[in-house]
């Protein structure tokens, strides 16, 4: 299966509680943290939450 990996590229601050949430569900602490998801469809709709936020790149 697919993954994708997401970095995040600004800060947090200033955004909605939610989407600081969400960030922190994706396993982003601060900007340059990168992880690698499963790319499911939960995993699209939390980055589509914080697309403002970061950069997505596929792997396989």
């Amino acid at each position: 299966m697919a993954q994708l990996k997401v970095q995040q590229k600004k800060s947090s601050i200033g955004c909605k509680q939610n989407q600081r949430e969400t960030l922190r569900t994706l396993g982003l602490k601060r900007i340059g943290d990168v992880v690698v998801k499963e790319d499911r469809p939960e995993i699209r709709g939390m980055v589509q939450t914080v697309r403002h936020l970061v950069t997505v790149e596929e792997v396989k």
